[in-house]
């Protein structure tokens, strides 16, 4: 029986069929589940799909939408650019295509945010169109199968792994297999403890016959993570609202609101002088905390301070407001800031 007749037939008896974007598939709402889906496990994607959805029912609806709302509902989910690229992707498909999701594949890789495996998922999984996908679950089944060496992301390595995932994948149903085949990696060829003893492809998989699963696929050579150390201001006026500044359109957080940072040496009461001309002073300092990006460290140092003055002096181009309890839902902020918020307003 051919590799991808194995994986529907398992699929089909324990494969995941109840997933929203299953249900009343179309391009949008496959596209959205894709997005949400890249460095982010299913389970914690349904709540944010559910209420992304929710709001934002249609691309005309979300290409209208401010940037700022769109990132609200993101908040939490992690790499915010995938939010951004969403949102300016609405737009394109506006402008350049009546409103529709493109139905051609050069044209949805032309849109931001979407790569070759994604265009594949969502022309696959919404027009049943045989194209084939490499997300990171797939790579692991097809480095396994074939006993692929190297680390998947050379350049090498991932033609390889293409060649692979265009053979097997079928011209018929190929919507099922796409999802069955990322269902295969996501639960029984997970990275520790592959349930190989179940696995409808390890009777012929090179890795599972010579008994070399773990050694597949190759991890990448691992590098220090530099850390950076911060403080959060977490400036507090006579009314009880706290100061929020709007972050930089591109890079961590890009969007996002957050309280405002200095370098973990600098005087934050001189800062708030020199900023905003406000009469400031420390009230404490919270325990350092650390939160991790893909490529470093930051360690944060939260520091409240009251003022009893306002903002009489804004930088140009600096985006920075007043915010209370009945405000918070109404701002996207990364979830460090949520969490310092939530124990500034308890």
């Amino acid at each position: 029986m051919a590799f991808s007749e194995r994986v529907l037939d398992w699929f089909d008896q324990h494969g995941r069929h109840d997933l929203p974007w299953q249900k009343n598939r179309n391009p949008y709402r496959v596209w959205l589940a894709e997005i949400m889906l890249q460095q982010t496990q299913v389970i914690t994607v349904i709540p944010y799909y559910r209420r992304f959805l929710k709001s934002f029912p249609s691309i005309a609806i979300l290409a209208e939408s401010s940037l700022d709302e769109v990132l609200r509902h993101w908040a939490g989910l992690g790499y915010y650019s995938r939010a951004r690229n969403l949102h300016k992707a609405a737009g394109v498909i506006m402008a350049l295509h009546q409103g529709k999701f493109p139905i051609h594949y050069d044209e949805v890789l032309a849109l931001p945010g979407i790569g070759p495996s994604t265009a594949g998922a969502i022309l696959a999984q919404a027009l049943n169109q045989p194209h084939a996908i490499l997300d990171g679950n797939v790579k692991r089944v097809l480095c396994r199968y074939h006993a692929i060496e190297g680390w998947p992301g050379q350049l090498a390595v991932s033609r390889q792994l293409w060649d692979k995932a265009k053979e097997h994948t079928p011209q018929e149903r190929v919507d099922d297999y796409t999802q069955a085949i990322m269902d295969l990696g996501a639960t029984l060829c997970v990275r520790s403890r592959p349930r190989c003893e179940i696995c409808p492809l390890s009777h012929d998989c090179t890795a599972h016959l010579g008994n070399v699963v773990s050694l597949y696929p190759a991890k990448k050579l691992k590098k220090i993570m530099p850390v950076k150390q911060i403080q959060m201001l977490i400036i507090k006026n006579s009314v009880g609202e706290v100061l929020l500044e709007k972050r930089p359109p591109s890079g961590i957080w890009g969007g996002l609101w957050s309280f405002p940072e200095v370098d973990i040496a600098d005087d934050a009461t001189r800062h708030c002088a020199a900023q905003w001309s406000l009469s400031a002073r420390a009230d404490r300092c919270g325990e350092t905390f650390r939160h991790t990006f893909s490529h470093y460290h930051l360690d944060i140092t939260p520091c409240w301070i009251n003022t009893d003055g306002d903002l009489n002096q804004v930088k140009e181009q600096k985006e920075v407001v007043w915010c209370d309890m009945k405000k918070l839902n109404k701002v996207g902020v990364p979830k460090p800031v949520a969490s310092l918020l939530e124990q500034t307003f308890a």
